[in-house]
This record gives C-alpha cells, structure tokens and sequence, in this order.
C-alpha cells in the first residue's frame, strides 16, 4: 500500500507528499537529514494531519497531484473531512 499525506509545519504551511513506509519517513522529515525533504528541512516541527491509502503507486501519484493543485484553504477542507485518514 502506498500512502498519500499532508504535513502541517510549525509555520502552518501544508506539505503533500507520498510514501511507501509512513513511520520511516516521518522520521526522515523530523531528521532534517539528506532523505527529509528539502521544504520541510526548514520548520522546528511537522505534523501528519492527514493520510490515504492507495493499493498502487500511480493511484497514489495521481492523488498527491490533485493534493497539490488545491489551495491551502481547499487543502484545510480535506483534512477537516478526515475522509481516508487511517
């Protein structure tokens, strides 16, 4: 299963993003080190505020796409929804 996420940082911006092992690179992105994305990097602090499975990666890259074309407000509804947080 592969995850499609949203990160809230310490500034309140939203970062989307999709990984394959959800515990693993949540650690990558509060290391701070080489695998933690480059825009996260730079807050005190992240927090997972959302989550969806998918059963295949191009599922889950079409998601994330459609995530990041959203505005930050449309992004603050999908995760007032809570709809596919596991």
């Amino acid at each position: 299963m592969i995850t499609v996420y949203i990160l809230r940082t310490s500034a309140n911006t939203l970062y989307v993003g999709q990984t394959n092992n959800m515990e693993k690179r949540l650690r990558e992105h509060r290391s701070k080190k080489k695998r933690a994305a480059k825009y996260t990097k730079s807050f005190d602090s992240i927090t997972l505020v959302y989550q969806e499975q998918f059963p295949s990666r191009g599922e889950a890259l079409k998601r994330e796409y459609r995530l990041k074309q959203l505005t930050h407000a449309q992004k603050e509804t999908v995760i007032g929804s809570k709809i596919g947080f596991h």
